[in-house]
């Protein structure tokens, strides 16, 4: 199951995704710092939203983006490299989509 305060169940995920960058928290802690809702969301609704969040978050926080438009992992990558932001990775949750992004400066 995922959630803001999903943590790490073991080494191995750590050491997996160490080298994203996406780790670089103590273990135990969240894998990222907000999460956006836009599931049910068209395009452009889910950038829209990802913009709005990431304008107030600090550089280097993590928004998890939770979606059910399959554009969404064309437009949140394609929006990501335009706006400075680094978009992490995309990972199934049944019908829902996680993309998570670390704003950028």
């Amino acid at each position: 199951m995922f959630g803001p305060r999903r943590h790490l169940r073991n080494l191995h995920l750590y050491v997996a995704f160490e080298g994203l960058g996406l780790y670089d928290r103590p273990k135990g802690t969240a894998m990222w710092d907000e999460v956006l809702d836009c599931e049910g969301l068209l395009c452009p609704l889910p950038v829209l939203k990802a913009r709005k969040r990431l304008m107030a978050m600090r550089a280097g926080q993590v928004l998890c983006v939770r979606a059910t438009d399959a554009m969404a992992r064309i437009d949140l990558p394609h929006f990501c490299t335009e706006a400075g932001h680094s978009y992490l990775r995309a990972e199934e949750d049944g019908s829902v989509t996680l993309h998570l992004i670390r704003a950028g400066a």
